[in-house]
């Protein structure tokens, strides 16, 4: 029996691969340059003048002076006004109480961007440690990438990591919060310069989009990210792609109801994932790890299936058959790995999917998330598998994908 095994008694303490850090107000202010420290993100308190979320589409518009409506902490950058919401922190709220509202610091749950109490309530919930997704910069940093001046979103980027590896995963953090970067998406040489500079102090995950056209950049096609990805191969960086990091969350129509995209959310998932398995990335860059945050997993199976049937049938004329030389089934074993929080499904099919390509999750502060209940959601959906499947999927893949200690830690800067 493991470690980790060992100090959490009969079932092993969680390495989750997708929670969530609302960053705290000072996160740019306290480090740009003086000239840009009034010009980059920083908060202010406004009263909501509006709010929808329709057809997979976030609309907050803030108020003035002399408007009514309920206050909220909103994000001010360049001409972007985005307000902290409850579907930011929605964790420790009743469900039925969860809606698209804007809210301030301290009607969040402190854990949500407090390190002390992030560690008490992973306590709470037998995690043992926790890879944590942006708020204000989006999934993949998209905020960024659609600023005007990009001498000032590089140094956002810049700080952004900075204060990710240095407060929110410093000391105090006691190696139980892992660092996960952001480069700057709009230039690939850029990228592969941020990647390389963290991971010279110890980052073995960067965030990325799963579909990046929608965000008006290169596919994963043609060799415009092929810098970005070599640094990533070369330095063991784990390509982390998020649900939503194209800035689309799936939907059908413009009135759909935004639980009609919440029961979509694998889509993007499943398109991006036929994208890199049919692109040639992983033939050319044979170390290169991706994964995919809060895409589910019980869709995998058929995508494995029907790529394989493609690649078997219709490479001469699928324009893959120079690119693509292994069945696209191998190439998932090698490189890609699924994440889960709530999927029995996928669980029962284990066996198509692949032990050592699944990923546990809890999503804090989320209104999906399963605190505090993860391990008990866990137990009950892994009941069937035997003890050691249970601990790969649990916390063993994630500490051999992010290069964690046996016992489920960050091992601080290199």
């Amino acid at each position: 029996m493991s470690a980790m095994a060992r100090l959490s008694g009969s079932f092993p303490a969680i390495v989750s691969v997708d929670d969530h850090t609302v960053e705290p107000p000072g996160v740019w202010t306290d480090r740009l340059p003086a000239k840009f420290r009034d010009s980059g993100p920083r908060v202010v308190r406004a009263p909501v003048k509006d709010m929808s979320f329709v057809g997979g589409r976030f609309s907050p518009v803030m108020g003035g002076p002399g408007d009514e409506g309920p206050v909220a902490d909103w994000w001010i950058y360049e001409d972007l006004c985005r307000p902290l919401t409850r579907l930011d922190s929605a964790v420790g709220c009743s469900r039925d109480d969860v809606r698209v509202e804007g809210i301030t610091y301290e009607a969040m749950r402190p854990g949500s961007y407090s390190v002390p109490d992030r560690l008490a309530d992973m306590d709470v919930n037998h995690v043992r440690s926790a890879l944590c997704f942006p708020t204000f910069p989006r999934f993949c940093g998209q905020t960024f990438a659609e600023a005007a001046d990009r001498e000032l979103a590089l140094l956002c980027v810049r700080a952004y990591n900075d204060w990710m590896v240095e407060e929110w995963c410093g000391p105090r953090a006691q190696g139980r919060l892992i660092p996960l970067t952001l480069v700057p998406l709009w230039d690939a040489e850029l990228a592969a310069a941020e990647v390389r500079r963290n991971a010279a102090r110890g980052v073995r995950a960067v965030c990325f989009s799963e579909i990046p056209p929608h965000l008006g950049l290169p596919s994963v096609h043609g060799d415009g990210w092929d810098p970005f990805l070599r640094a990533c191969d070369e330095t063991g960086t784990v390509v982390a792609m998020h649900i939503g990091s194209s800035s689309r969350m799936p939907s059908t129509s413009a009135d759909a109801p935004a639980a009609v995209g919440s029961t979509l959310t694998f889509a993007n998932c499943c398109f991006s994932l036929a994208d890199w398995l049919l692109s040639g990335a992983f033939e050319k860059f044979p170390g290169l790890r991706i994964m995919y945050a809060e895409g589910q997993i019980g869709w995998i199976p058929y995508i494995l299936e029907r790529a394989d049937t493609v690649w078997r049938e219709n490479r001469g004329w699928g324009g893959i058959a120079d690119r693509v030389r292994r069945p696209p089934s191998e190439l998932f074993a090698r490189h890609v790995h699924g994440c889960f929080f709530d999927d029995a499904f996928g669980l029962r099919n284990l066996d198509a999917i692949g032990v050592g390509n699944v990923l546990y999750e809890t999503d804090y502060p989320h209104s999906d998330s399963t605190w505090p209940h993860s391990r008990e959601v866990a137990e009950r959906q892994m009941a069937h598998l035997a003890p050691e499947v249970v601990e790969r999927i649990v916390c063993g893949n994630a500490i051999e994908l992010l290069g964690l200690t046996e016992d489920g830690l960050w091992p601080g800067p290199s």
